[in-house]
C-alpha cells in the first residue's frame, strides 16, 4: 500500500474506529490509541487488501480484538477491579455487526449534519439533545418561527443527502 492509499484509508475510517473501539473501551484516549496501533501494524507489515469492504472488515476486527485483549490485560484488571465484563457478548459477530452499523450510520449523520449552514445545525443539534422549539428558541436568542424555518430547511436538505443511507440509519435507532 502507498502512502497516498494508506492516508486516505487513515482519514477515513480513524474516526469511526475511535468511536467504535469506544465502545469497548468507554475511554476515548484507549480507543485512539488502539485505533493508532492498528494503522501502525497495517503499514508496517504492509497489509494490502484490495477489497475496500474486505479492508474495512479487517480494520474492525482488528480494533475488535485489540479492544478485548486490552480489556483483559492484567493492568486494566487490576484498574477496574470492580467492572464486571461480559467477554462472551463483546467477542460476538452479533456484538461486531451492530457495534460497526452504529459507528457507520453515526460517521454519516455526522458528516451530513456537518454540511448545514451553522445556525441550521446548531437548531438541529439542539432539537436531537430533546430541547423543544421553544428551549432553541429561548437558547439562540431568536424566535420560534425562526427555529421552525431553520428546522425545516435543514431536515429537507438532509432528507437529500441521506437518502442512499437511509437504509442503515433506519436500523441505527433499533440497535
Amino acid at each position: 500500500m502507498n502512502k497516498k492509499d494508506y492516508k486516505v484509508l487513515f482519514n477515513t475510517l480513524y474516526t469511526p474506529l475511535c468511536l467504535f473501539a469506544n465502545k469497548y473501551l468507554d475511554s476515548l484516549d484507549d480507543s485512539k490509541d488502539i485505533v493508532q496501533e492498528v494503522f501502525v501494524k497495517v503499514w508496517k507489515k504492509n497489509i494490502v487488501i484490495r477489497d475496500e469492504a474486505a479492508m474495512k472488515s479487517y480494520l474492525y476486527t482488528a480494533v475488535k480484538n485489540k479492544s478485548i485483549d486490552f480489556l483483559k490485560s492484567s493492568y486494566n484488571k487490576k484498574k477496574n477491579l470492580s467492572v464486571q465484563i461480559d467477554f462472551k457478548d463483546l467477542e460476538s459477530d452479533a456484538y461486531l455487526a451492530r457495534e460497526i452499523i452504529i459507528s457507520e450510520a453515526s460517521e454519516i449523520i455526522e458528516k451530513a449534519m456537518n454540511t448545514l449552514p451553522k445556525k441550521s445545525g446548531k437548531v438541529v443539534r439542539l432539537a436531537m439533545q430533546g430541547l423543544s422549539n421553544e428551549q432553541i428558541a429561548e437558547e439562540l436568542g431568536v424566535s420560534i418561527n425562526t427555529v421552525k424555518t431553520q428546522k425545516k430547511l435543514a431536515y429537507r436538505k438532509l432528507r437529500v443527502l441521506l437518502k442512499k443511507d437511509i437504509f442503515l440509519i433506519l436500523i441505527y435507532p433499533i440497535l
